[in-house]
């Protein structure tokens, strides 16, 4: 429901290409997430108090971008296993499933064919089990969607070719292990573009939960393309900018110096003992300061720039309340830019700022909110018509979250115990 037009800067409508992007997410039995279909805009915001599984959510792209990039036991392990990551109060063998409905690279009109990924797993002898796996997709308007991969518990059958079809032959396979994941393994060849596709779609998301104490570290020399998870090696990808895209570091640093008063000039500095240290320099002193005594915020500001301008931006990324440490007139913009970037990136972000809000079309806002149950469930601002009739009106949905007059997920309307 498209209730007011953005506030964000209009993107290029003659773009030919449009990059693969997640129309709709269903999740079960992932922590809180009991039973959730989200559906995804190009730059989605989720909103709620806190303990009402934003986190989570974001937890959930990572769960499964870790899955393809790395593997499923690792990831599985990293999150402590199905004791703390099957939902509290479901059965010992229910598993947890995710069905991922998206399109690839296509004409700006984005009607390239719908793929549904759907992947399922539970646990035997103590360890994860990928016990159904399946790619399905509707090329055509009318009948049923067809199911061109499909493996449970490490055997199963596939169609190769750019174009599966029904009338193809499905080839039979058998993985190594029951824990692996058949687009993992199908993905890595060339016979199976289809399967390709999703899989370099996958490892190429990213999920930044920037550590501004991090950001002060000193690594070792060495141009990085892209920022790490937590941003710890931002002197590095200051260094290859500076090395390969000067004119992008440029555009970011006339943008950095707007925000931050006084600031003149960001460089690495490389020390005599290898290692790599970022400097900022201050009008009108002379001498540069080092990283480790820079505020939390211009760290974070520098760090979100380079995200948004990246030269090489990641199909899907996604960052964790941009608003920490940032001065508050400074969040609207960062909100378009962000809006912005989501031509080239879908975006997801969690936030409490309203400033930042304000600045969000309300179509992109999903509220969470944890049901009797424990149960996280989601809404968005159509559902809620008298909601409707104050955005038609012209009013901030921050303001209008501020206000009281969205009440899901509103921690002041939680009775005491």
């Amino acid at each position: 429901m498209n209730l007011l037009p953005s506030p964000a800067h209009k993107k290029d409508s003659l773009r030919m290409e449009h990059p693969p992007r997640i129309e709709r997410l269903r999740i079960r039995n992932y922590r809180a997430l009991r039973n959730v279909t989200v559906a995804l805009k190009d730059f989605t915001v989720f909103v709620g108090a806190n303990g009402s599984a934003k986190s989570t959510m974001l937890d959930v792209f990572s769960f499964i971008a870790e899955c393809f990039s790395e593997d499923l036991p690792k990831a599985w392990d990293r999150r402590g296993r199905f004791r703390e990551l099957r939902s509290r109060g479901v059965g010992d063998t229910d598993s947890i499933s995710f069905e991922l409905k998206y399109r690839e690279s296509g004409d700006a009109s984005g009607r390239a064919p719908l793929i549904t990924y759907y992947l399922e797993i539970s646990e035997e002898k103590g360890r994860p089990v990928v016990s159904h796996e399946y790619l399905q997709w509707k090329r055509k308007p009318y009948g049923a969607p067809f199911r061109f991969l499909e493996f449970k518990k490490g055997e199963g059958k596939a169609v190769s070719g750019d174009e599966p079809d029904d009338e193809a032959e499905k080839q039979p396979s058998k993985l190594a292990r029951p824990e692996l994941l058949a687009v993992n393994a199908l993905g890595q060849f060339q016979d199976h573009p289809r399967v390709q596709a999703l899989r370099e779609f996958v490892t190429g998301w990213k999920l930044f939960y920037f550590s501004s104490e991090e950001q002060r570290g000193q690594p070792e020399v060495g141009p990085q393309e892209h920022l790490s998870k937590t941003g710890d090696n931002l002197a590095n990808v200051v260094q290859f900018l500076q090395e390969s895209h000067p004119n992008t570091l440029e555009q970011i640093l006339r943008i950095l110096q707007r925000r931050v008063p006084r600031l003149e000039k960001v460089e690495p500095k490389i020390m005599e003992d290898g290692r790599l240290l970022l400097r900022f320099k201050d009008q009108p002193f002379d001498e540069p300061v080092q990283a480790r005594f820079i505020s939390d915020g211009t760290l974070k500001m520098l760090a979100y720039l380079i995200l948004l301008h990246d030269p090489d931006a990641p199909p899907l990324m996604g960052i964790e309340e941009p608003e920490n440490f940032l001065h508050p007139k400074l969040l609207t913009r960062l909100a378009e830019e962000c809006q912005d970037a989501s031509g080239q990136s879908q975006f997801l972000t969690t936030t409490h700022s309203p400033e930042f809000l304000n600045a969000v079309a309300p179509e992109s806002v999903r509220f969470l909110a944890r049901n009797e149950e424990g149960y996280t469930e989601i809404c968005t601002t159509a559902d809620d018509e008298r909601l409707c009739h104050f955005i038609r009106e012209g009013g901030g949905i921050g303001d209008l979250w501020m206000e009281g007059h969205i009440t899901h997920g509103d921690p002041n309307l939680f009775e005491a115990p």
